[in-house]
């Protein structure tokens, strides 16, 4: 609809008797006084419109002309009052310090790109953090192809690391300073506004990706077919359940109180406030999970070479002992580690989820119903949950998104562990070996975290949804992160403007119309019509 920077003015253009002011006449030094004196003396010559004897009435093509000039008036004066009546204040849409829309100081945003930096993450370069600029250096040319030269200078750019810096910052601080000092020279030599790198805790991880699944699903803030912003009702929000290679994150809004603070995360999004239940566990995570089961059977074995019940039956490999304690969530190491081990896989679904439970402390919890393990306070499980990352990428191998029973769930891992490994192998999809063996230990490990952990029972499994996109984005904790910054960037104040609803806007364009033609009629008429 069109729009005006202010409103139309109207000036009255008689003032008094129509003559003249003496001189006003005289538009310049060089011209006729006499013409001066003329226009100066009294008021101006009317115009000479012939005037019909008394006894003689109207031609008819004398009053089409008439018809025409007045339709024309009065056109034109419709149309000028919608102008003057039918105009209103709006709020222009604004230059935003924060290059995005808005709703309630939150930012819209959608999904643009997504890129798989190269490495297995930032901290994996502790020992030569000159290369980790290296490694984003893809991603970034990718982003930056996206975005208009124009806007480099005015995006802003930020760097979340999660659980594997938080396990480099615990066993060696110095390092993962050296990390972070190493990506901020990187990105800061970008053309983009890079913002620094933040070491995001596990709370914060969890209520990201809680933040993330709720936004995509239009849970959080809905664009209404009425053209207005809305909320749905909270009842509707779903939990988030995610799982890296170093932690493991569950986050929901429960049923009651939450009575444990530590555990609990507020925050604002879309002019609301939400509450949610959130607490990550280091050292719970898949790569983590499996690394401390192997280890743990190097303790209890009395040599080097190692029977794993969770490997498939005829698997035989060979890694570096010393790989086993570089994480500070492994045991204590033993006291000579320039060793090899040789693994051989026994294919026992039932010893492999013995061997996972001693990882959770289970008895910690024994008599309490707000308890997961190792003590830690978990209000009961309620509604709908999204699980994605490890959840995902293994329950999708193992074909268990289509959301089966937890019986048929636990039957068909089972079945999965039970295969040989030259059968396992052989029935692989392409892409898989490098986490080909360890798909029926994260099977395992999975449900004993989420069944005998979390507490979800027969009746509570239908609500998980394992799925790793949801509205055309990536379900995690990115998103997230950025949606809250949004509420720490602000936008410019709109500008002011006039302009006019639709329906005033279509009428005035009619009358303006009409208007020109009744008045290009009377011109017509007055040229080619009374001339005969």
């Amino acid at each position: 609809m069109p729009c005006t920077g202010r409103a139309p003015r109207l000036y009255s253009a008689v003032l008094g008797p129509a003559r003249r002011p003496a001189g006003v006449g005289c538009l310049s030094p060089g011209e006729d006084e006499g013409r001066c004196s003329q226009w100066s003396r009294g008021a101006p010559a009317a115009p000479r419109v012939p005037v019909l004897p008394p006894s003689m009435g109207l031609t008819w093509k004398q009053r089409v002309f008439t018809a025409l000039l007045g339709a024309a008036a009065v056109s034109g004066l419709t149309a000028l009052l919608l102008v003057l009546v039918g105009t209103m204040n709006v709020l222009l849409p604004p230059d935003t310090k924060w290059p995005a829309n808005k709703e309630n100081d939150t930012g819209i945003v959608s999904q643009a790109l997504a890129c798989q930096a190269e490495g297995p993450g930032i901290s994996s370069y502790a020992s030569d953090p000159a290369r980790v600029g290296e490694s984003l250096q893809g991603c970034l040319e990718e982003a930056l192809a996206l975005i208009p030269k124009a806007k480099h200078h005015e995006t802003p750019m930020f760097l979340g690391a999660t659980a594997g810096m938080r396990l480099l910052s615990r066993k060696n601080r110095s390092q993962a300073e050296d990390v972070f000092a190493a990506v901020s020279r990187a990105l800061g030599q970008s053309p983009v506004d890079f913002r620094g790198a933040e070491l995001l805790t596990g709370q914060d991880e969890g209520a990201f990706g809680w933040i993330t699944i709720n936004y995509i699903l239009g849970l959080l803030v809905k664009y209404s077919f009425s053209g207005e912003w809305i909320r749905p009702l909270e009842e509707t929000l779903v939990g988030a359940l995610d799982m890296g290679g170093a932690s493991t994150q569950i986050t929901f809004v429960p049923g009651g109180p939450i009575l444990d603070k530590t555990a609990q995360a507020t925050f604002r999004l879309y002019g609301a406030d939400h509450t949610v239940y959130t607490h990550s566990y280091l050292c719970f995570g898949r790569d983590q999970a499996l690394s401390r089961v192997l280890a743990e059977l190097v303790q209890a074995s009395t040599g080097l070479l190692i029977r794993h019940p969770c490997y498939h039956s005829g698997y035989r490999g060979t890694l570096a002992l010393a790989s086993l304690y570089e994480s500070p969530c492994a045991p204590a190491a033993p006291p000579d580690l320039s060793q090899n081990l040789t693994v051989e896989g026994t294919g026992n679904p039932g010893a492999c989820v013995e061997a996972l439970r001693k990882l959770f402390n289970f008895s910690s919890c024994d008599g309490r119903e707000d308890c997961a393990f190792a003590g830690v306070y978990q209000p009961p499980v309620q509604g709908q949950f999204y699980a994605f990352s490890n959840f995902y990428y293994t329950f999708n191998f193992l074909n268990l998104t289509s959301k089966p029973s937890l019986s048929g769930a636990k039957a068909t891992i089972w079945e999965f562990c039970l295969r040989p490994w030259k059968l396992v192998e052989a029935s692989a999809p392409p892409g898989q070996d490098r986490w080909l063996r360890d798909y029926c230990a994260s099977g395992l490990y999975i449900l004993t975290l989420l069944v005998e952990g979390y507490g979800f029972s027969e009746e509570t499994w239908g609500g998980i949804e394992f799925r790793q996109q949801a509205g055309g984005a990536d379900i995690g904790w990115t998103l997230g992160y950025m949606l809250n910054l949004t509420n720490l960037i602000p936008a410019e104040a709109p500008a002011q403007g006039w302009a006019q609803s639709f329906g005033v806007w279509v009428a005035g364009v009619v009358f303006v119309v009409l208007t020109l033609a009744a008045t290009l009629g009377a011109v017509a008429v007055q040229v080619f019509w009374l001339q005969d």
